[in-house]
């Protein structure tokens, strides 16, 4: 195949097989630097010797047939059958889904014969340059979830005999990868091998301390957990071509109870299995929208959809998927919806609902992450315990459906790739999609079964416009109201416009109306495209002009809220109202259907009403007056955010703001309880409004704002999508390029924390180092120390412990200069926290006294109530049970002054730890009064003490130290 980048050439081009490779991809594949200047031409003499090799009857006079130009660059095309890792791909799909119609053997087999295609790392015998290619690696990752999902089906069909050796070769290849580890500990357990199943676990476990500095992740962890417990099912030796019904039962897995103190090293590390608490009684989710009080119509599109539950009122024999397609407008959301709450009783172990947006204005359809995360949280699964990829997202959200029966909404999908990764794999389970689209792809490769939704008949429609007016109405003016059906074009959406202005006109005839409808079409020319069926701005310009000045001048801006719904004081904020002037406005704008409010307090509206309202404000508003409304808005998010998360966290550096601009609102909190319930409640919006400025803005408040909610991002245990959060706000501030890079500094600072979260150590170091440079640059010395306290963060993660101590000392300095005391408390408790770390009790006993004389001469009691936290847990180590709970007493009383919940459960399950031994019954009540604030925080932590009160866990106070953060953050 000729010299070096000749190979690599072609390896590329194997790669994306029947795909064009742009020449600048090939360019990046061959040199690790700039190209030479010449490189063009390189690459094309490879091409062309390949093309001879490929083609040795190829002619210069004719076309190539196999290597062609395409897309800027080549494209290979290549036979069926003529490359394995198509042969493989192609078997994988198969396998996919055989275990998504629920044949888990047929899937085995499957699998093993893709699998079986793998001779080594793919490019392993090309240059260094080309084998670093991310394109090589990510043909390497396809491979290792193959093994992954086939470990899944072989152990849901107990046919892992047929797995175990592939497994173990794709395990060997990337000794490091904790979910591929944890799947052979299962298998390895359903084989009867429970004792060298714990072994493997112990030598990963030492690995990854050894080489990252970390402890097993939640996948190993409860892998192991399951072996000692002996809930692995065990694999049944059946032949895939046997004709008897013979089976022989794995060994069985009970010695795992005796292997634990051998095998383990030491009392086991509880985890919360997300499966065994999602899967419990009490977590039944019920997600649906609320029904339309006046739905009519649709008679042969339910009796459709009543065909999708069996006759019997029993599960349906393989899964259930049902595509509704439709114009926007058509009323696709209010049929799935009312079919949906008709027949929730089918599904007893509840619905889950999603808006995916896949049409929305910004063009920020939601993720398939994102929306699996909605769903593992609304099943009961914490925060923290959420599998960072997508492939583990799906993989854990299927297992938790197994055999429940639960009812599927995807409102509002933009693909079929949208929606895949969502599709339960269970046939207790039914999906119901609505789309613009068909779904052609989820028709053929998922068995979906379409419906296109219709407009509504002129039966249907007068049926719509009885409910809503009285059908003694519509019936004495009959030829008016089929006229308006007509000039509605019998769109719901349309329909819904005109019927609420007609209701609010009862002494109006409906031939006025329709007349009114008519000539309004004559004179809204720039916005009329069409039939009304396709385009009904021409009814939305009716409804539209009948408004006050001022609820017109406010629809025409509400394009630029974020869809997941607004208050009334970001309606104010961005239209410039007061708060006393919006009420009436949005009531309007409520009464006219041109808005609706779906829960009390939040406005939102219809895509095509968000898309009319911003063409008319494109038309007639000056661009000054919508750049001045989207800053008042972004200002109202920015500045409510900041004093929510400074009520909640006292102890931080506020950031500095500039004025927010004449106008803006800005909510003022009271206590923590209404500052942690409007962030909760404002998250979708705050998150959108990150996005759209990072994307289309000047990038100024997203950084601003994503800065302000570090520490709320990171409560909330999400990091994958906090990480997304920051990196596109720091791609905003970069594109600002304010003086000396104010912004960058901040963004690099939150993502290098953040990465260091998820023990990406290597990435955090590199953020937090340049924004150590940057705010050094700028001799911003609050966020220079707060950076080195995030060195030590770190630090403390890789085991460096003295390290660690090293930055604290830089960061106190700063603070001491400037007479920071607050900051000079936090890192002394800080520095008491790696004491015990380093198992220092006496020492870390002395620097929380100290900790805590600062912080009260400072005023803050969010600190002094840490460093006693803190020093509660040292005399716990040391055996001092009597001076342990004197601390936490002291501690719980600043946290319940303060009205700081999560702290305060946090302190009673320490007093709890400190009272286990000499008196029980107190230390179970110290845990119940934790758990049930953890419950109403709807805290990540609920679950894993929960474990710990069934008696379901013993870990120790001092392997809590060994995870735990300080208090002061």
């Amino acid at each position: 195949m000729g010299p070096p980048k000749q190979r690599s050439v072609l390896a590329l081009l194997l790669v994306h097989a029947g795909r064009p490779v742009p020449l600048d991809q090939i360019l990046d594949a061959l040199w690790d630097d700039e190209p030479p200047e010449h490189a063009v031409n390189v690459v094309h003499r490879h091409v062309g010797a390949l093309r001879r090799l490929l083609e040795p009857e190829l002619t210069q006079r004719a076309a190539a047939r196999v290597l062609v130009r395409a897309g800027g660059g080549y494209r290979l095309d290549v036979a069926d059958g003529a490359l394995d890792l198509l042969e493989f791909r192609g078997l994988r799909e198969q396998a996919h889904a055989a275990a998504t119609a629920g044949r888990p053997a047929q899937a085995t087999g499957l699998f093993v014969r893709a699998l079986s295609l793998w001779l080594g790392r793919t490019a392993a015998g090309l240059p260094r340059t080309a084998r670093a290619h991310p394109v090589f690696a990510g043909v390497d990752a396809e491979y290792l979830h193959a093994a992954r999902d086939a470990a899944d089906a072989a152990l849901a069909a107990g046919q892992t005999y047929r797995v175990l050796p592939l497994l173990r070769q794709a395990a060997e290849s990337d000794p490091l990868n904790e979910y591929l580890q944890a799947r052979l500990v299962l298998v390895l357990a359903a084989e009867g091998q429970s004792a060298r199943a714990l072994d493997h676990y112990q030598a990963v476990r030492s690995r990854l301390a050894n080489e990252l500095g970390v402890d097993p992740g939640p996948d190993l962890r409860d892998a192991q957990i399951r072996v000692l417990r002996g809930t692995v099912a065990p694999a049944t030796r059946t032949h895939p071509d046997a004709t008897a019904a013979t089976t022989v039962t794995a060994a069985s897995t009970t010695t795992a109870t005796t292997a634990i103190t051998a095998a383990s090293g030491g009392p086991a590390v509880p985890f919360a299995a997300a499966l065994g608490d999602a899967t419990s009684p009490g977590v039944r989710p019920a997600q649906l929208p609320a029904d339309l009080y006046a739905f009519t119509g649709r008679r042969a599109e339910l009796e459709w959809l009543r065909g999708l539950l069996p006759a019997g009122g029993g599960a349906p024999e393989a899964v259930v998927i049902s595509a509704i397609g439709g114009a926007p407008g058509v009323g696709k959301t209010t049929l799935a919806l009312h079919w949906a709450h008709r027949n929730a009783h089918h599904f007893p172990d509840g619905q889950l609902y999603v808006d995916l947006r896949g049409y929305d204005l910004t063009g920020a359809a939601l993720a398939p992450s994102t929306a699996l995360r909605h769903f593992l949280e609304a099943l009961g699964v914490p925060g923290e315990n959420v599998p960072p990829s997508l492939d583990g997202q799906t993989a854990l959200y299927r297992s938790l459906l197994a055999r429940r029966r639960i009812l599927v909404v995807l409102d509002n999908a933009r693909s079929a790739e949208q929606v895949r990764p969502l599709l339960p794999g269970t046939p207790t389970c039914l999906t119901v999609i609505t789309s613009r689209e068909q779904m052609p792809g989820l028709v053929a490769s998922h068995g979906a079964r379409s419906l296109r939704l219709d407009l509504l008949t002129v039966t249907e429609s007068l049926e719509f416009m009885a409910k809503r007016l009285g059908e003694e109405r519509v019936a004495t003016d009959r030829e008016a109201a089929l006229a308006i059906a007509g000039q509605c074009g019998r769109l719901p959406l349309a329909l819904a416009v005109v019927c609420a202005r007609a209701e609010g006109r009862a002494a109006v005839p409906l031939a006025d109306i329709a007349a009114e409808l008519a000539e309004s079409r004559d004179d809204l020319g720039v916005f009329a495209v069409g039939d009304p069926a396709t385009d009904p701005r021409s009814v939305f310009s009716w409804s539209y002009r009948t408004l006050t000045p001022a609820a017109a001048g406010a629809f025409r801006l509400l394009w630029m809220c974020p869809p997941h719904g607004v208050s009334p004081q970001a309606v104010a904020s961005l239209t410039g109202l007061t708060p006393r002037e919006v009420g009436p406005v949005l009531s309007e704008l409520t009464r006219a259907s041109l808005w609706n409010e779906p829960a009390p307090g939040l406005y939102s509206s219809h895509e095509l009403l968000r898309t009319f309202s911003q063409e008319l404000s494109l038309a007639e508003d000056a661009p000054e007056a919508r750049e001045d409304a989207r800053r008042r808005l972004f200002d109202h998010y920015l500045h409510s955010a900041r004093g929510a998360a400074t009520h909640l966290y006292t102890h931080r550096e506020p950031l500095a703001l500039p004025p927010a601009a004449a106008g803006t609102q800005v909510v003022e909190f009271t206590d923590t309880d209404g500052a942690a319930k409007w962030l909760a409640r404002e998250m979708p919006a705050l998150e959108a409004v990150i996005t759209r400025d990072s994307d289309h803005g000047t990038g100024a408040h997203a950084w601003r704002l994503a800065a302000t909610l570090e520490l709320v991002l990171d409560r909330r245990g999400r990091r994958e999508e906090q990480i997304a959060l920051h990196t596109a706000a720091l791609t905003g501030a970069q594109r600002l390029g304010e003086t000396e890079g104010e912004g960058e500094a901040h963004m690099h600072r939150v993502l290098g924390f953040a990465r260091i979260r998820t023990n990406d150590h290597a990435r955090g170091a590199r953020h937090l180092e340049q924004a150590l440079e940057l705010f050094t640059a700028r001799g911003d010395v609050p966020f220079t120390a707060l950076t080195h306290r995030y060195l030590a963060f770190l630090a403390n993660a890789r085991q460096d412990h003295r390290e660690a101590l090293a930055q604290y000392k830089i960061a106190c300095s700063l603070y001491t200069g400037t007479r920071a005391y607050v900051g000079i408390a936090s890192v002394t408790n800080e520095v008491a926290w790696t004491r015990l770390l380093l198992h220092e009790y006496e020492e870390a006993l002395e620097d929380c006294h100290r900790a805590v004389r600062i912080a009260a001469r400072s005023g803050n009691r969010n600190i002094e109530a840490a460093a006693w936290d803190t020093m509660g847990v040292a005399h716990h180590r040391l055996g001092r049970p009597d001076e342990a709970l004197e601390a936490f007493d002291r501690a719980l009383a600043h946290y319940r002054a303060l009205h700081d919940a999560s702290l305060t459960a946090d302190t009673l399950i320490h007093r709890g730890e400190a009272l286990a031994v000499t008196s029980p019954g107190e230390a179970r009540r110290a845990w119940d009064e934790a758990l049930r604030i953890l419950d109403a925080l709807g805290h990540t932590d609920a679950d894993t003490l929960r474990e710990l009160l069934d008696g379901r866990g013993e870990e120790s106070a001092d392997s809590r130290v060994g995870v735990r953060t300080p208090h002061t953050g």
